[in-house]
C-alpha cells in the first residue's frame, strides 16, 4: 500500500513540476494572445478613439460601415490578391529548387539552403529598408542594372508609382520568403520512399514520369498543408508594406493590415481621429477570412488523404 502511495505522490510530483513550467506560457499566452483577442471582438461593438475609457456601445454598426467601406474592401482584395499571385508563384519555384537540393549527390546542397533560408530570418521591416534604397529611382542598384542593360531609358519608381508598387512588394515577399516554403517540401521530399524511385527507374520511367506518378502522389497531403501554411503566411504583410510604401501611393499597397492599423492608430482612413472600434471590426473580420482558410486546410488535408489512398490501391 505504502509503494501504491508513493508512486502516486511521485506521479503528482512529476504532474505540479510540469504544471510549474507550463505556467509562464500560459500565463504569456493569456495576456499577449487570448486577453487581446477576445477584446478585439468587444472592442468592435464600441466607438471608442483608444483614449481615455469612454466609449459608446453600438453594437453591429462598425461592421454594417464596413460592408460599405470601398477602402477596407480595397485593401481586403489586396491581401487576397497577394495569395492568388504569390503563392502559386512563390511554391512553384520552392518545389524546383527543393527538387534540386534534395539530390543528395549535389555538393555544398546544406550551404544553398542556408543560403535561400537567411532571408526569412532576416525582419521584414529591415528586409522593407534595404528594399526601398535597392528599388530607389535615385542610384539604386536594380536601376541602375536596368539602364546599362538598356531595357529602361530612365528610372523606374517601383515603389512611388501606383501601377509598379503593389507588385514590386509582391516580388520582394515572394523573395524574403521563399526560403521557409523550401524548407516545407525538403521536408516532404525526404519522406518519399527511395525504394520507390528506384523501382520507377528500373521499369525504364524518367524523371519527370517518376515525379508525376511516384513522387507527386506521396507529396499530396504535405502539398495541402504546405498551401494554407503559405497562403496564411502571406497575408500578414503589415511589416514589410508599413516599411516600404506605408501604404501609398494613393493607397494602391494598403493591405487590410495596414487599414487596421491606419484605421485604429494613425488616423489616416478616419479624417484625423483615431477609430479603435472601428479597426477591431475590420481586424475581427479578417481573422474570420483567416479562420476560413484554416477550415480550407482540414478539408484539404483529407481530400488529399483520400486521393492518395485511392492511388495506392490502384497501384
Amino acid at each position: 500500500m505504502s509503494a501504491v502511495s508513493a508512486a502516486g505522490g511521485s506521479r503528482r510530483r512529476v504532474q505540479l513540476w510540469c504544471l510549474a513550467f507550463l505556467l509562464p506560457g500560459l500565463v504569456l499566452g493569456g495576456l499577449f494572445t487570448f486577453y487581446p483577442m477576445v477584446m478585439s471582438w468587444y472592442y468592435s461593438l464600441v466607438q471608442w478613439n483608444g483614449f481615455g475609457s469612454a466609449s459608446t456601445f453600438v453594437g453591429l454598426d462598425n461592421y454594417r460601415k464596413l460592408v460599405h467601406d470601398s477602402y477596407f474592401w480595397a485593401a481586403f482584395g489586396r491581401s487576397f490578391l497577394f495569395v492568388v499571385v504569390a503563392v502559386p508563384v512563390r511554391l512553384g519555384l520552392a518545389l524546383l529548387v527543393a527538387i534540386v537540393l534534395n539530390n543528395q549527390a549535389l555538393k555544398l546542397s546544406k550551404f544553398y539552403r542556408t543560403f535561400f533560408f537567411l532571408p526569412v530570418v532576416t525582419a521584414s521591416a529591415i528586409v522593407g529598408i534595404v528594399m526601398t534604397f535597392v528599388l530607389s529611382p535615385f542610384h539604386g542598384p536594380v536601376n541602375q542594372a536596368l539602364q546599362h542593360l538598356s531595357i529602361v531609358g530612365s528610372p523606374v519608381d517601383f515603389l512611388g508609382n501606383s501601377h509598379t508598387a503593389l507588385w514590386s512588394i509582391m516580388g520582394v515577399e515572394v523573395w524574403k520568403d521563399f526560403g521557409i516554403s523550401m524548407i516545407y517540401w525538403l521536408a516532404a521530399l525526404q519522406t518519399v520512399p527511395k525504394e520507390y524511385q528506384e523501382a520507377a527507374a528500373v521499369d525504364g520511367a524518367n524523371a519527370w514520369q517518376t515525379f508525376a506518378r511516384v513522387t507527386a502522389p506521396i507529396l499530396l497531403p504535405f502539398a495541402a498543408i504546405i498551401v494554407v501554411l503559405t497562403a496564411n503566411n502571406t497575408l500578414h504583410l503589415f511589416a514589410l508594406v508599413q516599411s516600404m510604401t506605408q501604404g501609398g501611393p494613393y493607397y494602391a499597397t494598403q493591405v487590410i493590415e495596414v487599414f487596421i492599423y491606419q484605421t485604429g492608430f494613425a488616423s489616416e482612413n478616419s479624417g484625423g481621429v483615431p477609430q479603435l472600434g472601428y479597426a477591431s471590426a475590420a481586424g475581427c473580420l479578417f481573422g474570420l477570412a483567416v479562420m476560413v482558410i484554416a477550415l480550407l486546410q482540414l478539408w484539404a488535408v483529407k481530400r488529399a488523404n483520400n486521393v492518395r489512398g485511392q492511388l495506392a490501391g490502384a497501384r
